[in-house]
């Protein structure tokens, strides 16, 4: 099977933390968002795993390329790079990568992580993972047949239809199938305010007798903005702390307090300090006379006297709270 991952995108909602860092690479209890994405669909996946496709903007730059072809290596994969240039949409993304659609296809989005053990059937046509949400108006829903087998697409419906959102995870049984509808949105125009869209070229399968199924996923972790990707963070951090090492031991921690979950990465230094819980702090950060809980702290900052929560700190940031002088009177109350 092949797996294609488009990230193409800036991430705008990410801003200012996507000016210098494609919003997949924003780390997540230690690993950039995509890394963890590719190694738990590997992991959970009943599948081969043959190619990787990552789609990138060219502007991501080598280092970004040879980490992600890294990464498919390790997983026993052979990693490839496509480019989009313009964002035209999530099927104009999938095309990018036209030479992997064949055989058996696997396509996950790069924003989005999930809790999931995936059991493929692979004589179904193809297979959309879902999640129950509270309001569906604000995403694309599938409308399901009593065995399962989606009756119809639904992209923000103004009444409701199902409770199902589609969270950006596909299963394709036959690729080249794939291939040919996303072709042909391009070559006739296609679109859906302005891009092309994998929604339609569904649809069009699905008009022509190909039986799209729906499966759940346990929980679906969103990275698309500053607060929900530090709340990934922590659940991620829950979900992973019996099974990685999440303090490297080349951490130096002295007269501090860490409250697990938490991720120390190498060479962070941390003095006289309480970390946690549901913090992770990446490589080479120095952290002194502060309390932090829920956030994350990229790497090569500088923290001193700071009390944070709920926050995402870029690289090498240098952050550093002055001492205050206060004079409080009888039953004062600072919040």
């Amino acid at each position: 099977m092949n797996i294609i991952i488009p990230m193409a995108g800036m991430g705008k909602r990410m801003r200012p933390h996507t000016l210098t860092t494609a919003k997949p690479l924003i780390p997540i209890a230690g690993k950039p968002v995509v890394q963890r994405l590719v190694e738990d669909i590997v992991a959970t996946c009943n599948q081969n795993i043959e190619n990787i496709a990552f789609i990138v903007n060219p502007a991501f730059g080598k280092a970004t390329e040879d980490m992600l072809l890294e990464v498919a290596q390790r997983l026993g994969a052979q990693g490839h790079i496509c480019y989009q240039e313009k964002a035209l949409g999530t099927a104009h993304a999938i095309l990018c990568a036209k030479e992997l659609l064949t055989g058996n296809v696997f396509v996950a989005f790069a924003d989005t992580l999930f809790k999931a053990n995936f059991t493929i059937d692979a004589t179904k046509d193809a297979i959309i993972w879902t999640q129950k949400v509270a309001d569906p108006s604000a995403f694309g829903v599938v409308r399901l047949a009593e065995d399962g087998q989606i009756l119809e697409f639904v992209e923000k419906p103004e009444t409701f239809v199902s409770d199902l959102a589609i969270i950006g995870v596909y299963y394709f049984k036959d690729g080249a199938n794939l291939l040919k509808e996303l072709e042909y949105l391009i070559d006739n125009d296609i679109k859906m305010k302005g891009e092309y869209q994998l929604t339609d070229a569904m649809e069009h399968m699905k008009n022509k007798d190909i039986k799209f199924y729906c499966d759940q996923v346990e929980e679906w972790l969103d990275c698309g903005n500053k607060d929900a990707t530090v709340f990934t963070n922590k659940r991620m951090l829950e979900i992973k702390k019996d099974q990685e090492v999440l303090i490297d031991p080349t951490a130096v921690i002295e007269n501090s307090t860490i409250i697990a979950p938490c991720y120390i990465g190498p060479d962070v230094v941390i003095k006289n300090s309480v970390v946690g819980p549901h913090v992770s702090v990446e490589k080479g950060t120095h952290i002194e006379f502060s309390l932090l809980s829920n956030s994350i702290i990229q790497e090569g900052s500088q923290l001193k006297s700071v009390h944070l929560e709920n926050s995402l700190l870029g690289k090498y940031v240098q952050f550093q709270e002055k001492p205050q002088a206060i004079s409080l009177g009888d039953y004062s109350f600072l919040q």
